[in-house]
């Protein structure tokens, strides 16, 4: 596949994702406006969401502790899992969220404008990195090592952020879950 090709499938699934990530957090559609027929296993997707984001951030760790032993092998199957399990994870955000459940979190004083804090970084660097870690990926099995590098220096961290974010926003507003 050309870089060309790749170039635009990376920046259209990035717009996409964007653009139904928003819609539904606009609640602009609600797939599910009668609340008594979402199905219960949905309600545990938050804690599931919560889990896949944590074990990234394990593996996102552990891969960079194996490629700096040069075990580019092992890194690489790493950050594919990791992948996978984001990929995992945005099915599942998607699915909770096209519900029309809405949460909301209680604290109040100095603690909401932490988590408001943490909840906005979280959001806006997710929709940041998505493009650049699908570009990062993709130099990366092509082996072209340098770009990957170069690249890898500001997804992993940025990447890394958004999976500890999401816990620590789910820890946050999880005591205020209607449902």
């Amino acid at each position: 596949m050309s870089n060309k090709i790749i170039f635009r499938s990376i920046i259209g699934l990035s717009i996409f994702v964007t653009l139904v990530v928003t819609i539904l957090q606009a609640k602009i559609f609600n797939f599910f406006p009668d609340k008594s027929v979402i199905p219960a296993w949905v309600f545990f997707l938050p804690k599931l969401n919560a889990i896949l984001n944590g074990s990234c951030t394990i593996l996102l760790l552990i891969s960079l502790y194996f490629i700096k032993r040069g075990e580019v092998s092992i890194h690489k199957k790493l950050n594919i899992t990791a992948f996978l399990f984001s990929c995992l994870f945005l099915v599942s955000y998607i699915i909770f969220h096209s519900t029309g459940i809405v949460t909301y979190y209680g604290g109040s004083g100095t603690i909401k404008r932490v988590y408001y804090f943490i909840l906005i970084t979280h959001i806006i660097l997710a929709a940041i990195v998505l493009p650049v870690v699908l570009f990062s990926f993709s130099s990366g099995l092509q082996l072209q090592v340098e770009k990957h590098r170069k690249l890898v220096r500001w997804s992993y961290p940025v990447w890394l952020y958004v999976t500890i974010t999401g816990v620590i926003v789910y820890l946050m507003i999880s005591p205020y879950y209607t449902f």
